[in-house]
């Protein structure tokens, strides 16, 4: 219990995450903007709003304070959506001591440029600021259940990896270190594009053999992308790869998939997002990621379809037509 950290983000993954790190007796504080839901919070010892059954333990307490937060701990996970990133971390360095480290959750770029993450961290702090990422396949609900769970933890420090994956491992949720920050980031934050592309697929009722073939190319773009912006190959057939793109585009739970299949089923762009409720990070990702691959001359035709159906009114089906109509090709 002497091990402390601060969990920004009372969503459903900041929620789980923060659970999971007092199950393991880990002294946490988790922080939301929200004075009347973290009140909520308090008073029920439950997320009753994002994450409804799992009760709170005994040393998880939580705040809406940043103040508090700092004077919690120097340990920081962030679990806000990517276009809150930056500002929460500008809000917080004004409280925070030397020798903060942080670590976030979060998959996406900052929207103000498109730029990764850590690029943000190191901006705001200091490239020297001990910093790391967790990413991979987890769905909040079933990690706040105790189902198992396997994830990646990037960090170009392997103290702070460890020390992160001490908090957080336990016999249920596997933690696995990779110095490839890059790489994971790139994996988690594009895979949310494609969960909307093949969403919109089976929402038009194109059935398993466009899925499959929509997730093997997805993940070509990915590789393609994440290369070219200096991460690992061999990063993006790993769990913050291959196994994100796999769980995001086929399960349901998947907020990105389900709002796919709501514009494939002819609903329109804000009644999908009304329905879904939450964040879906794939919207800007899909901006993002084909404004990046126009820079860099990375091509990404899944991406771009996505994009110009999101943005550019182009109907779901019509861009099915556009990829299948392409230039018949060697396969790579």
């Amino acid at each position: 219990m002497n091990k402390k950290i601060a969990v920004l983000g009372a969503g459903s993954w900041g929620t789980t995450l923060a659970i999971l790190a007092a199950r393991n007796g880990c002294r946490t504080l988790l922080w939301g903007h929200n004075r009347e839901h973290m009140a909520s919070l308090a008073q029920d010892r439950e997320n009753k709003r994002y994450l409804p059954g799992p009760v709170f333990p005994e040393n998880l307490s939580v705040t809406s304070d940043l103040a508090e937060v700092a004077g919690f701990c120097n340990l920081i996970l962030v679990s806000v959506p990517s276009h809150a990133f930056k500002d929460t971390l500008l809000k917080l360095k004004a409280y925070l001591p030397d020798g903060i480290q942080i670590a976030w959750a979060t998959k996406g770029f900052n929207s103000d440029n498109g730029s990764l993450l850590h690029k943000v961290v190191a901006d705001i702090f200091s490239e020297q600021t001990p910093a790391a990422l967790l990413s991979g396949p987890s769905f909040a609900a079933e990690v706040a259940a105790d189902l198992p769970t396997a994830i990646t933890i990037a960090s170009p420090q392997p103290d702070f990896a460890a020390l992160l994956a001490d908090i957080l491992h336990s016999e249920r949720f596997r933690t696995y270190t990779n110095s490839d920050l890059i790489g994971v980031e790139v994996g988690g934050a594009v895979k949310n594009v494609m969960a909307i592309a093949a969403g919109i697929a089976d929402g038009l009722g194109l059935g398993a053999n466009t899925r499959a073939a929509l997730i093997t190319r997805g993940l070509n773009e990915i590789i393609r992308l994440g290369v070219k912006l200096g991460g690992k190959q061999e990063t993006f057939m790993g769990l913050a790869g291959l196994g994100d793109l796999i769980l995001t585009c086929t399960d349901n739970q998947s907020r990105n998939r389900r709002f796919g299949l709501a514009l494939g089923q002819g609903k329109d762009r804000a009644e999908a997002i009304q329905e879904i409720g939450q964040e879906i990070e794939g919207i800007s990702a899909a901006k993002e990621t084909f404004l990046l691959a126009k820079k860099h001359g990375v091509d990404m035709p899944i991406t771009e379809q996505t994009y110009k159906v999101l943005y550019e009114g182009l109907a779901p089906l019509e861009a099915v037509q556009n990829l299948l109509a392409r230039e018949q090709k060697a396969e790579s």
